[in-house]
């Protein structure tokens, strides 16, 4: 490996793991050396963009120098290492920077990096989601100097910057194993009215995907909280993974089965079945045949004028006997009309048939009955 400069970034592979100690492969007869603790969680387990890291794993660090004959890497600065001309190097090679939140100041935090005081801004500190400002006081975070002025006087620094980076790191690891098609499990973790959104669970990145709300069930859903509750677990199907734009939707219907499929047999035109009614519209009535499968009456075929407020006539929930008209399976649709106006039309043709009966009287229901 060339010669290198103190802050510069390399990206390595790393060749062994040892309880305090991350070896890296520089090429040479020599190994560089990282030390474990920069990245390791409570468990002990040294990880990178919350991904395990294992020998062979490829990793970015920056140079600190020749420390007894060894040369030591760092993925970030922080303790007795953080001195001014590290700080200064840190800042014109864009090295991550550990600091503890001191205070909250006038205009944000006062962070303190080995024996230097650091400012930032409300705006720079937290990413995505924000924390009340006493949440971040006494925690030590990292950073990015953004500005480094008056010989380490004045400095500027930046969390937001450190968290993007880490974030979009373990989106790309998320991106490697979530496509579109896959069935994955899911966890709920807000509702709103539109739909759910949902972590995916082994993940610790905190993307949220989105489950629509037609895409929930088969049937339609009016009220999500009904259905769905926060920190339920779900397995649905990806549906779209626009990466680029951090956009994931997720279905939950596409793993049941589709009514509609066996619609055609089920349905036939002109047989009666009892449903109830689902949703009203303006121009008609749609009626729950089973789950999933919805059927509409048009206005016309109401026994109503077409400027009836339908809403005041009838109820959701109501139960109605219908008759099948047409049935779209391709489109999802199915065309009824109430079986009372179905019986009221035989009655009409069984009139009119019987208009001249043998006798050659006209036939009259009334006088009918009063034979019997």
């Amino acid at each position: 490996m060339k010669f290198l400069e103190i802050g510069q970034e390399i990206e390595t592979k790393i060749v062994a793991i040892t309880d305090d100690c991350i070896f890296l492969d520089l090429n040479t007869k020599s190994e560089g050396i990282l030390e474990k603790s920069e990245l390791t969680d409570e468990d002990g387990i040294a990880k990178l963009n919350g991904k395990e890291l294992k020998e062979g794993d490829s990793i970015k660090v920056f140079f600190l120098g020749n420390l007894k004959g060894e040369m030591r890497f760092t993925t970030k600065i922080a303790g007795e290492k953080a001195d001014k001309s590290l700080l200064e190097n840190a800042w014109k090679n864009q090295i991550p920077v550990e600091g503890k939140v001191e205070k909250e100041i006038k205009g944000g935090f006062e962070i303190k990096i080995g024996n230097s005081r650091a400012f930032c801004p409300y705006s720079q500190m937290g990413f995505k989601e924000k924390e009340e400002p006493s949440f971040y006081v006494g925690k030590n975070l990292t950073f990015k100097i953004q500005e480094y002025k008056e010989d380490g006087k004045n400095i500027l620094v930046s969390n937001r910057a450190v968290a993007q980076e880490v974030f979009q790191g373990k989106i790309k690891t998320l991106q490697d194993s979530i496509k579109a098609g896959m069935t994955v499990k899911v966890k709920i973790i807000s509702l709103q009215k539109f739909g759910a959104f949902v972590n995916f669970i082994g993940d610790e990145s905190g993307f949220k995907a989105l489950l629509p709300i037609s895409e929930i069930s088969r049937s339609r859903v009016d009220n999500i909280e009904q259905v769905l509750s926060v920190g339920q677990e779900l397995t649905v199907s990806v549906l779209n993974a626009d990466w680029k734009n951090e956009k994931v939707s997720v279905s939950l219907k596409s793993l049941l089965e589709n009514p509609w499929d066996n619609v055609s047999k089920n349905y036939p035109v002109d047989s009666k079945h009892d449903g109830k009614i689902s949703r009203i519209a303006d121009f008609g009535l749609f009626i729950e045949l089973e789950e999933g499968i919805d059927g509409l009456i048009h206005i016309s075929d109401l026994d109503t004028d077409r400027n009836t407020n339908l809403r005041k006539v009838y109820k959701i929930g109501d139960k109605m006997s219908v008759v099948i008209n047409s049935v779209d399976a391709d489109n999802e649709r199915i065309s009824l009309r109430p079986a009372s106006s179905i019986e009221q039309d035989q009655t009409t043709a069984k009139y009119l048939d019987n208009q001249n009966d043998s006798d050659g009287e006209t036939y009259n229901p009334f006088a009918a009955l009063l034979k019997k």
